[in-house]
Parts: structure tokens; sequence; C-alpha cells
């Protein structure tokens, strides 16, 4: 599987943020999308998520499956953990998965495993109000994993997370790719998985 972008254009308020942009990912390979602030990192992973609208350029994900586009394919994880607060943490895990398209009749272990995997088997009762920044993002993570989808974009996936979700997220990353998947993620950090880099903007 390869998923490419070439001449990519994104324009956001009137501003042109990035153009003639060019970008590669293939399975079992991760990309590191780094540069200054504002250079269009988020705005990468966006327009590839079908969030944004291209300006410019094609997009292509070759070896997937043809009745589907990219966005359905692909798990957009975002600065901001999209949690509803007065819902369980499994609750906030269930809806994600009907959303998304992945209820199955083994959908309550993929579940279970999901939790387990990010730690957070033990507060699944919890309402998603009490978690702390840290449990909100094994929380977000957890979504990768309940649902199957080839292609992670990723925007600074390691925020608030401490060095045990750290160390725990690498090692669901390196599954990922060791199954075939793709990871795209802007960060300032490293991940803790070897990348590929694709540095945009420049800096001053």
């Amino acid at each position: 599987m390869k998923l490419s972008g070439h001449g990519l254009r994104c324009v956001r308020g009137g501003r042109e943020v990035f153009s003639g942009l060019d970008v590669m990912a293939e399975s079992g390979r991760a990309v590191a999308v780094t540069g200054p602030n504002g250079a269009g990192k988020t705005s990468l992973l966006r327009l590839l998520a079908g969030l944004l609208a291209m300006e410019g350029g094609s997009i292509g994900l070759e070896g997937g499956d043809p009745e589907l586009t990219l966005p359905e394919q692909a798990h957009y994880l975002g600065h901001r953990d999209a949690l509803k607060p007065a819902l369980s943490v499994s609750e906030n895990l269930s809806f994600w998965r009907e959303f998304l398209g992945g209820a199955s009749p083994t959908s309550a272990a993929d579940a279970a495993q999901a939790l387990a995997a990010v730690g957070l088997d033990h507060v699944g009762h919890l309402p998603a109000a009490y978690l702390s920044a840290g449990q909100r993002r094994r929380l977000s993570i957890a979504r990768l994993l309940a649902v199957k989808r080839p292609v992670w974009l990723l925007d600074e996936p390691t925020s608030a997370l401490d060095v045990s979700g750290q160390s725990a997220f690498a090692t669901i990353m390196t599954d990922h790719l060791a199954g075939g998947g793709i990871i795209l993620a802007a960060t300032h950090t490293p991940l803790g998985i070897a990348v590929q880099e694709l540095r945009i903007g420049s800096v001053g």
C-alpha cells in the first residue's frame, strides 16, 4: 500500500499555507512531518483526512480498498481529544466504534483489548470527565485500535502522555506498521520509532 500526494496546495483564511508539496508513505513505514509552527503540519494531515478542501494537487492510496476513499480508510487523531465527558470511558469508545463503522460481533472484545492496550481497562466505568489529560489521550489512542484502519494520521500524538504512555504508544505504532499499516505524524518530539522525515516550511 502506498499513500501519495503530489503538488498539494492548501489555503486557509485566504492565506496560502503551502503549495507544490509532495508526500509519500508506504506500508510498514512512518513519516514524521516536522517544521515550525504555522508551516502547515496540521493542515496537511487534515487535508489528507478529507477535513480540508484541497486547492491544488492530487492524493491517492494505492493498494487500499478500491470501494473506499482515503478518509474512510484513515484515522485522524487531532490535537483535541474528541470525548463526551458525561459518557463513561467504555461508552465513549463504543460511540466512536459505531460512528466509524466498526461494530461487529467481536466489538466488545475488541474494545476491551483496546482499553487494556492503553492501560485504561481499570477505569472503563468512569465518566470521561474524570480522566486526566494523559488518560484522555490514551482513550483517543484506543480508538485507533478499536476500529481497524490502515492509515493513521496523527497530530502531536504523544502530547500529554507520560513516559510509560509514550512507551506503550510506541509499541502500538510498531505493531501497526508491522501489520502493513501507514503512519503520518505531525510532531515536534521523537515518536520512539523509526521514521522518515518530511520537513515543511522554513525557519524564520
